[in-house]
């Protein structure tokens, strides 16, 4: 399991996300993905762009008032 912090991303970290999940994760490994969460549409969007990719969205929580953790199992593409 690997924690990663997108924060910094602000709204921009979707590619990034899609990029650690493809290269630094390995089959079935899960990774935490950290980001701000701003007005909700990274939420909804977070979760497609994982299932559009073929891996496997396992949790979503709010972490503090800005931002969200997301947990993602990568699956063998």
């Amino acid at each position: 399991m690997k924690r990663f912090d997108l924060r910094p991303l602000k709204d921009k970290f979707y590619d990034r996300m899609i990029e650690l999940l493809d290269n630094n994760l390995k089959p079935d490994e899960v990774g935490i993905f950290l980001f701000e969460v701003g007005d909700f549409t990274p939420i909804q969007k977070s979760a497609d762009i994982i299932k559009e990719n073929g891996h496997e969205l396992m949790n979503s929580l709010k972490f503090n008032e800005a931002d969200w953790t997301i947990v993602v199992k990568r699956k063998a593409v």
